[in-house]
């Protein structure tokens, strides 16, 4: 079996000061996805990188304190790539790959848009430039027989199920009908399945909720957190869970549990 956790930390240092470790430490998934971790390279010691039983794999944001992506892993990977592929959104740390065997896991962190027009055309930017890296994954997954599955934050709530307040969220970045038909568009054009749907098929079942307005506590929240997959293995998965007994983040971790060996 391989369970893999996905969440956006907020910050790295705070959700561990929060139980993060102690956490993964009981909960146990093999793989573990982190976005926004928040930490510089000069900022990572030993127990934030190699948190026992796990090595950990970092790709930091040039800007201190911002963005941030990291793969704590039990399985040590034959690859680690890092980036995107270019350089206005590596420096920004948004896109960490791991190869293990026969199955790559890819964890990404997608910009906001939410702080004004020019970071919602830099999100925009980044759509193209991630389509262009899952033209490579299908390559390699037809060719070669790869599988993949991609974690991570997409800042993109894909259908009316996946957010409380849909109506009043259809003109705001997140929710924008050019993002949502763009979901549709890779999943279709490269044969990705949404994991936890595949599995869960409920209402009200969010991921991150806003500090305003109560809406941790009246569960008004947003499914912006994912697990994509190729077919191969998204049909191996078998148990799905958003754990929400305790919270390191603004986001809650999303954990799938795959009947599959490495």
């Amino acid at each position: 079996m391989l369970k893999i956790t996905s969440i956006n930390l907020n910050g790295i240092r705070s959700s561990i000061r929060k139980g993060f470790i102690k956490w993964l430490n009981i909960y146990e998934p093999d793989i573990v996805c982190m976005q926004e971790t928040r930490i510089s390279y000069n900022d990572l010691n030993n127990e934030i990188i190699n948190p026992s039983p796990y090595e950990g794999y970092f790709f930091c944001a040039d800007k201190k304190g911002y963005s941030g992506v990291g793969i704590y892993s039990k399985i040590r990977p034959r690859n680690i790539i890092n980036g995107i592929g270019n350089k206005e959104f590596d420096c920004e740390g948004r896109l960490i790959r791991i190869d293990l065997e026969n199955l790559s896991v890819i964890n990404a962190y997608f910009p906001s848009g939410t702080s004004g027009q020019d970071r919602q055309f830099a999100k925009f930017r980044f759509l193209n430039d991630f389509e262009l890296l899952l033209d490579k994954i299908y390559y390699e997954n037809q060719k070669y027989d790869r599988e993949f599955i991609i974690c991570g934050d997409w800042n993109i709530a894909h259908k009316e199920i996946d957010i409380k307040n849909w109506r009043g969220n259809i003109k705001n970045s997140g929710f924008l009908p050019e993002e949502r038909n763009w979901i549709s568009t890779i999943i279709n054009k490269y044969k990705l399945l949404d994991v936890f749907r595949e599995l869960n098929h409920n209402p009200d079942q969010y991921t991150w909720w806003s500090n305003r307005g109560k809406s941790w506590e009246k569960n008004v929240g947003w499914r912006i957190d994912y697990q994509f997959a190729t077919c191969k293995i998204a049909k191996l998965a078998t148990n799905c869970e958003i754990y929400k007994e305790n919270r390191f983040s603004d986001h809650a971790p999303l954990t799938i549990i795959y009947n599959y060996k490495i």
